[in-house]
């Protein structure tokens, strides 16, 4: 015979509070002095009692529930995202559900309608492409809704959180043409995801001004492993670069990878910049340069633009765009001469060279 589940009015009875207590300190609509919550939390505990979210979903309409959808969770940028949304959301009395799209259209769009079918009170989404999915399009204005990452601010009908992706580009592109560079290449994982554009656009934009050569482009995927072997492949037909900035954290792995495998030595052989700047990145016996995400600042504002229209705020849209750093580690090295300073040279010695016009002037006095 199966025990009957406990009810709020048995906790509140264990813990010798009330029924309103109880209810506020798991559903975090009101504030709980820190002994109370133990003790109802210890009752809880004690009697095995679990939230019975359905019911309390018929009562308000809605439950205290946020999704998050992200292309993969392979991805070291969209876990830590996850991470940091949850404790937010926890603190305020909110669970999370969080679904992967797998970085696929027709996924992505069953997944949202799974997340809907919970009657969320609000909704972050990652998009797997530039276009924000048609589920989740039908809901912006009704839903609260903040779209991260994968979006294009101005054509956005929601709140935005992005990064300067052209900036981090240039940032990335300059760094390594004032090191000496001008044999680039930009490994990328999708060439048609706005952000990722961006990031080549810049790039391409400050090397081209700076020494009249573009970076080659290269897309391996969101995958490592396989963008590690097309990695490989290419610097089987390609001479060896001087530098590879790695556009996100998963082209860092996949181009680490491939220069393992093929014993070529970081930095003495190839300059390398990678992408969001995790632990790993500056614990290895080569720390990586790479650009910083501010993923703490990405995740705060997501969750506050979110919480304010859950709490009812309806005006306009609002892009934020986040400014990204260059840590600078063991991972690239300067060329002597550079590019830049072989172009100089090579502007000094024409003026140099040109013969003085008033010289050259015959002389009209005799």
């Amino acid at each position: 015979m199966s025990r009957k589940r406990a009810t709020l009015k048995e906790v509140a009875e264990r813990a010798g509070v009330s029924i309103a207590t109880v209810s506020n300190v798991f559903s975090g609509r009101k504030p709980v002095n820190d002994d109370l919550r133990e003790k109802v939390e210890q009752a809880a505990k004690d009697l095995s009692f679990q939230i019975d979210r359905a019911a309390s979903q018929l009562k308000s309409g809605k439950a205290r529930v946020v999704g998050v959808l992200v292309p993969d969770l392979d991805d070291t940028f969209f876990t830590s995202l996850i991470s940091r949304v949850e404790v937010m959301a926890l603190k305020d009395g909110y669970d999370v559900i969080v679904a992967s799209s797998r970085d696929d259209k027709q996924l992505e769009e069953s997944r949202l309608q799974t997340l809907l079918g919970w009657r969320p009170s609000g909704i972050i989404a990652v998009p797997c492409s530039d276009t924000v999915p048609a589920a989740l399009a039908g809901e912006v204005g009704h839903l609260p809704t903040v779209l991260v990452d994968r979006v294009i601010p101005q054509s956005a009908a929601a709140d935005t959180v992005t990064i300067d992706n052209f900036e981090a580009g240039e940032i990335a592109g300059r760094y390594l043409v004032e090191m000496g560079h001008s044999d680039i290449v930009l490994a990328a994982s999708h060439l048609d995801i706005a952000p990722i554009r961006e990031r080549v656009r810049g790039a391409t934009s400050v090397v081209q001004k700076m020494i009249g050569r573009e970076p080659v482009a290269i897309a391996l995927g969101s995958n490592a492993e396989r963008g590690a072997e097309i990695f490989a492949h290419w610097l089987e037909r390609h001479p060896l670069p001087s530098a590879v900035f790695a556009l996100t954290n998963v082209t860092t792995l996949a181009v680490l990878t491939a220069l393992a495998r093929q014993r070529i030595d970081i930095p003495d052989q190839v300059s390398i910049i990678g992408f969001d700047d995790y632990t790993w990145m500056s614990a290895r016996k080569t720390a990586l340069t790479a650009i910083r995400q501010p993923v703490d600042e990405i995740a705060h504002l997501a969750w506050e633009r979110l919480q304010k229209r859950m709490m009812g705020d309806v005006s306009a849209p609002a892009p934020s765009i986040l400014n990204t750093s260059l840590q600078v580690r063991d991972s690239t090295r300067r060329l002597v001469p550079s590019p830049v300073e072989e172009l100089r040279k090579g502007a000094e010695e024409q003026v140099a060279d040109t013969p003085d016009k008033a010289e050259e002037r015959p002389n009209s006095i005799h």
